[in-house]
């Protein structure tokens, strides 16, 4: 660090909840920021996000937890049925008990609301540059520094390089060169108004109806006045990850045999956005000199576990915490980031691509899923989340003693 002129900030490639958030982390280290964002501006398309306690912790180690709290709807319950008959299939009361627990709430909020207050944190540290329309193409670096290549020529010098560019990430491409795992799922996500939205759904919970391969979400946004709705399915066709304009006739012709409560759901948006999801199988290295690969670059995972933003923002704190206790120290930190997150979010990436097969189970699978959870108390619900919901800033690194 020390030939390294401090001026230099450190780059950060994607504006999205991953970039933003570890500029935010980078920022509250005293480090100056240059985020590249390859859109005309800077924000956030989809709906509803679900926030575990981890996802408010990790709000909370960013200095912005009062903001997103705010605008956060306090969900009742998590509820699962099945979709073909109403079969309640598991209900996990997120309440006093739930918070006492795991210190924090579970909740649901718009993406856009959550991309709005890591915006806010990132600017009001005024240490933190966007620029947008900004799309890497290369980098090149030396013992010192990063220099990223845009796609309009464009050169930009730092002392380190933060890839957090998503699932298409074009920094994992030149380090890593694999490709993005299509699921062949489909999702569709709107956002309706409540004045539009079934009374018999009008839950404060996040619930989810659980079919044959497929299945449907909905829960309230924005205290109440939007509802969240979300239906998966897995195509006939042969799909590439993308983002598309949806057409109601598809999404109808994939829910045949759906009860009529359920059923409910997909005849309500008038405009759909369609997601050909994909993730990334798990990797050991994240960290190419001075590169270092952050969120969905790193470990894209399917919305199964509902935690790919939650994962974001753990490696953000984490990314933060290791230069804390690393002086700022590049190479170190980065070690130390790599080491503490790469089997946790892996976890993650698996536990979604099983809990997927769980969801859309059919035939004697289906009865299986179906008696998976039938009496158990809520304490032991708690007891399989802990793994997940009780992360904390306070034990985010991994010890000396960890596997590499």
């Amino acid at each position: 660090m020390t030939s390294t002129n401090p001026d230099l900030p450190v780059i950060v490639a994607g504006g999205g909840i991953g970039g933003l958030a570890a500029a935010l982390a980078l920022a509250n280290r005293g480090l100056p920021v240059k985020v590249l964002e390859q859109a005309a501006e800077i924000g956030e398309i989809g709906a509803g996000i679900q926030l575990g306690p981890n996802g408010f912790a990790a709000f909370d180690a960013l200095g912005i937890g009062d903001e997103a709290r705010a605008l956060a709807v306090y969900t009742d319950e998590m509820v699962m049925h099945d979709a073909l008959d109403e079969t309640l299939v598991g209900r996990i009361p997120v309440g006093e008990a739930f918070r006492k627990r795991f210190k924090n709430p579970y909740a649901v909020i718009h993406r856009a609301d959550m991309h709005l207050s890591l915006l806010h944190g990132a600017m009001a540290s005024g240490r933190i540059e966007c620029l947008t329309s900004t799309r890497v193409e290369r980098i090149e670096q030396d013992d010192n520094t990063v220099t990223v290549i845009d796609t309009n020529g464009g050169r930009h010098l730092g002392r380190a390089l933060i890839g957090a560019d998503g699932v298409k990430s074009a920094v994992r491409q030149q380090y890593v060169g694999d490709e993005a795992r299509v699921s062949g799922h489909v999702v569709y996500r709107a956002v309706v108004d409540r004045n539009e939205f079934p009374q018999d759904l009008q839950w404060n919970a996040a619930a989810i109806w659980v079919g044959p391969n497929c299945h449907l979400v909905h829960y309230p946004l924005r205290g109440g006045e939007q509802y969240n709705v979300v239906v998966t399915f897995h195509s006939r066709d042969k799909e590439e990850w993308s983002v598309t304009e949806g057409s109601p006739d598809e999404v109808l012709s994939y829910f045949e045999g759906i009860c009529p409560k359920a059923r409910q759901l997909i005849e309500l948006p008038k405009d759909w956005k369609r997601w050909a999801t994909a993730d990334r199988d798990p990797i050991g290295q994240w960290v190419f000199g001075r590169v270092a690969l952050l969120g969905d670059a790193a470990h894209a995972t399917l919305q199964y576990m509902a935690q790919g933003a939650c994962m974001a923002m753990e490696d953000a704190v984490t990314l933060g915490e290791a230069l804390r206790v690393h002086d700022n120290d590049i190479a170190k930190a980065f070690a130390h980031y790599q080491r503490s997150r790469v089997a946790r979010t892996a976890r993650v990436v698996l536990s979604s691509r099983e809990m997927g097969r769980i969801f859309h189970a059919k035939d004697v699978e289906r009865l299986v899923r179906n008696d998976l959870w039938k009496g158990r108390s809520p304490e032991r619900f708690y007891d399989a989340m802990e793994w997940l919901y009780g992360w904390t800033v306070d034990r985010c690194l991994a010890e000396k003693g960890d596997r590499k």
